[in-house]
């Protein structure tokens, strides 16, 4: 999300209360539009097709297909994603636009081959047993959604958010109707329709790449040259993602809690539901952390960078250095508050809301517990945020590694034990993991002086 603090600040300089909504709506759909449009996409595709003569198990079938598809393309291109970032955003600093295409068209490759393999090996050793049909549509659904996250990747480096959001648009609302057309031929027409309207997504996507960018040359992989590589970005994307995942399939394949849906797959309704719910509320502090900390944060951080190498005096670098550190809080602080106004709303009607999706009002608690987690997710994220400003890859790395070790851990414990326990893992590591970054957090910009004339000398 670097750089959409440009765009940002441009809307809060007007210094309206117009001027603010707008910023903040703005924000919100560019950070979580995507996220929030392919869930009702999902969603309203199920939910339609109950009013046709569909099996209701079809239905549940093609929801968790497409959840798998989504989770195990996140994994695996998770090793791209943070390294592919950093290479485009050098090499644009760089005026080497010439590099940009063609290096793109080399990770698509990768990731088209990558995904290819391991989609054929899972369905050949896994589904065996299923249609022909809906196992090629599944090894063509997680090609499609894994060079989908190349792409959107690619283009947030280059700031196309607001392109991003309206190809998502048009490619989620072809998606649903391309399904619905389709559902009457039970979940290999449900599964069709998804993966066609993400063929137009990626597109689209597509599309605004090559519009914007040039190459005498198709193809390269500079990308994976050592002088470019950053096996640290590699690793934490990887592990993030699978941190974010991980309590999940640990409960999916729990005898206690998950159950087999189709073929290898397998699915918790006591853990999905109330997590699917908790990612729906966490737009708000999403659309927060960037304005506060992409807008606020970057702006100081600028101006701290420009007085060092302007030669600024040491008062007014320490004023900016301390400026980083009062943006930084107010950036966190304001998320918290966002949040537990969230939180409140949804202990005052989040009975009403599982009433209203026919879900049992025993999922509360759990709720609850699950939106805390988002919320402390929203907030690790914009600490995360902060380490890549500062280039502190190590941290970034360590904390990943954290994310995966105490996921597994705490969530092992709380299966083993009684069903009460169930979410307070995901929880409780997370809140370890936002305290210990705050504290890493606070060292590391105690140093920054430091690190920034003697280290980089």
């Amino acid at each position: 999300m670097a750089g959409i603090g440009f765009e940002l600040r441009k809307i809060l300089r007007r210094d309206t209360l117009t001027g603010v909504v707008r910023a903040y709506a703005y924000a919100g759909l560019i950070s979580s539009g995507p996220l929030i449009m392919s869930i009702f996409g999902i969603l309203v595709i199920g939910l339609m097709s109950l009013a046709f003569t569909i099996p209701k198990y079809a239905i549940v079938q093609f929801q968790v297909s497409v959840t798998y598809l989504i989770a195990c393309s996140l994994i695996l291109t998770g090793p791209l994603q943070l390294s592919f970032t950093r290479f485009i955003s050098d090499r644009l600093f760089e005026k080497r636009d010439d590099l940009v295409l063609s290096n793109y068209n080399g990770v698509v490759l990768i990731s088209t081959a990558a995904s290819g393999c391991v989609g054929l090996i899972a369905v050949w050793l896994g589904f065996g047993g299923e249609p022909l049909l809906y196992r090629l549509l599944m090894i063509a659904g997680f090609v499609v959604i894994s060079n989908i996250w190349i792409a959107v990747i690619f283009l947030s480096s280059v700031k196309q958010y607001r392109q991003i959001l309206a190809v998502f648009f048009v490619g989620y609302g072809c998606t649903v109707a391309f399904a619905l057309l389709l559902n009457r031929h039970g979940i290999a027409g449900l599964l069709g329709g998804f993966v066609a309207g993400h063929v137009i997504l990626l597109a689209g996507l597509s599309g605004l790449i090559y519009r914007n960018y040039r190459s005498e040359r198709f193809i390269s992989f500079e990308v994976l040259q050592k002088r470019f590589a950053y096996p640290s970005l590699a690793l934490a994307g990887v592990l993030f993602n699978l941190g974010v995942w991980l309590d999940k399939f640990m409960f999916w394949y729990a005898p206690a809690t998950g159950s087999t849906v189709i073929g290898p797959l397998h699915a918790s309704v006591i853990y999905d539901i109330p997590v699917f719910i908790a990612y729906v509320c966490v737009m708000p502090g999403m659309a927060t952390f960037l304005v506060r900390i992409e807008a606020d944060f970057v702006e100081y951080y600028d101006a701290f960078y420009d007085a060092v190498r302007t030669g600024a005096t040491l008062r007014h670098i320490n004023d900016m250095r301390d400026m980083m550190v009062v943006s930084i809080r107010a950036g966190l602080y304001e998320i918290v508050k966002i949040q537990a106004v969230v939180l409140l709303l949804i202990l005052a009607f989040g009975r009403w809301v599982l009433d209203a999706l026919h879900i049992s009002t025993l999922y509360m608690p759990l709720l609850i517990l699950d939106v805390i987690a988002a919320s402390l997710q929203v907030l690790l994220l914009g600490l995360l945020n902060v380490f890549f400003y500062l280039d502190a890859r190590r941290s970034v790395l360590k904390l990943c590694v954290a994310f995966v070790a105490l996921n597994g851990v705490l969530t092992g414990i709380t299966l083993r034990l009684s069903p009460d326990t169930y979410g307070y893992g995901f929880a409780l590591t997370l809140l370890i993991l936002v305290v210990v970054a705050v504290q890493m957090l606070d060292r590391k910009l105690g140093r920054l002086e430091y690190e920034t004339y003697m280290l980089r000398n």
